[in-house]
């Protein structure tokens, strides 16, 4: 696995990176919190809650506005393990899928015990965070997946036949690796979702995604990130699925208005790659972000997914500034996904300072222990 580069970070540099953290981590949750009021629900009986336009405003969910569900979660968990790795890569060992699977296993946690246990000093600060203790409607794949300390590999997987969106929808993180080459992004997100989506759709379609948000973090085009992705995946064995539905949906971007209907014809199954081309087309016709996330809401599919991968996009591509700010106001949990997203930009652009062989910071190693 590659590393982030270190010395090309200037100031205005650090803030446009940061700006982009701080707007995927923040779409995704405000994506995932706008579209959970109606999961579950088709297009007839969003309208018949929401009227005729459909959902336009974030609405009540889990008893309050603004909640997330476990997809923000995971997505959480994820910079905690990618920053983890990087911590203890001073130690001399270096393998993110398994820090990301010891971040997912404390993720799991949360949803079996009733809090934080404070005397467990290595979970670091998140897994402390106590409004991570609720159960939002996790499937089976990932408490399962993450259900025993065996982690899956994509040559021996958990759940072999799982290819939901769930793996897809936590995978933003690992595209804001900017300094990582593209195909050990790929690799990063293909490694980390088999740990609970073994079937090759669901994990290619990770590495579809995180690929993606990789490229509109480096500040490219949407469709000229798409292009790198479908030419990365076509060498990997089982892609035709996830290469045929992204070009479907760049194609369904010259077929006329956008509109309920082609979002739920690109979602098919509403398998993970379905999921994904449909955020690509939102996040690409979408007049601005709002107008992106309602369609990515607003249809016959999974509304929570297809809403927190659509504002991971919209969020890499325009930055945290874009996105709606009364939606943000309600959001559940914003102030840790604010602490947590400028954690991520401070060490993946200043990490030496913050540890390494010429000192270490005693506060940074208790937020992020090298255990």
């Amino acid at each position: 696995m590659g590393a982030t580069a270190g010395a090309v970070w200037g100031r205005a540099e650090q803030q446009d990176f940061r700006s982009r953290v701080r707007g995927t981590l923040l779409g995704v949750a405000v994506g995932d919190a706008f579209g959970a009021p109606v999961d579950g629900l088709d297009l007839d009986g969003i309208r018949e809650e929401h009227g005729a336009e459909g959902l336009t405003d974030l609405a009540p969910a889990y008893g309050r506005r603004g909640a997330v569900t476990h997809l923000t979660q995971l997505s959480l968990f994820s910079v905690d393990g990618l920053i983890r790795a990087q911590v203890r890569r001073d130690t001399g060992a270096w393998h993110p899928p398994t820090d990301l699977h010891r971040a997912y296993r404390r993720w799991a946690a949360t949803q079996r015990d009733w809090g934080p246990d404070l005397r467990r000093k290595d979970d670091g600060w998140l897994a402390h965070e106590e409004w991570l203790y609720v159960r939002r409607d996790a499937p089976r794949a990932l408490l399962l997946g993450l259900g025993d300390e065996t982690m899956g590999t994509p040559e021996a997987p958990k759940n072999p036949g799982e290819r939901g969106p769930e793996a897809a929808a936590r995978s933003a993180p690992f595209g804001l690796l900017v300094g990582w080459e593209p195909q050990l992004v790929v690799q990063l997100a293909v490694e980390c979702a088999a740990q609970t989506h073994g079937h090759p759709t669901g994990y290619l379609a990770a590495g579809a995604y995180a690929v993606i948000v990789h490229g509109l973090a480096r500040g490219e085009s949407l469709d000229a990130a798409v292009q790198r992705a479908l030419a990365l995946l076509t060498a990997r064995p089982g892609h035709p699925p996830v290469t045929e539905a992204l070009q479907h949906a760049l194609g369904a971007v010259r077929q006329g208005l956008p509109n309920p209907a082609r979002v739920t014809e690109l979602m098919g199954e509403g398998t993970a790659e379905g999921l994904v081309a449909a955020s690509v087309y939102c996040a690409l016709v979408g007049e601005d972000v709002r107008h992106g996330l309602r369609l990515a809401v607003n249809h016959d599919g999974p509304s929570a997914a297809t809403g927190a991968l659509t504002g991971g996009l919209l969020g890499a591509l325009h930055g945290e500034t874009a996105l709606p700010p009364a939606w943000l106001a309600e959001l559940e949990g914003r102030a840790t996904l604010l602490e947590l997203a400028d954690d991520f930009a401070m060490e993946m652009t200043q990490g030496p300072a913050l540890h390494g062989p010429a000192g270490s910071s005693p506060a940074w190693l208790t937020r992020y222990p090298r255990a």
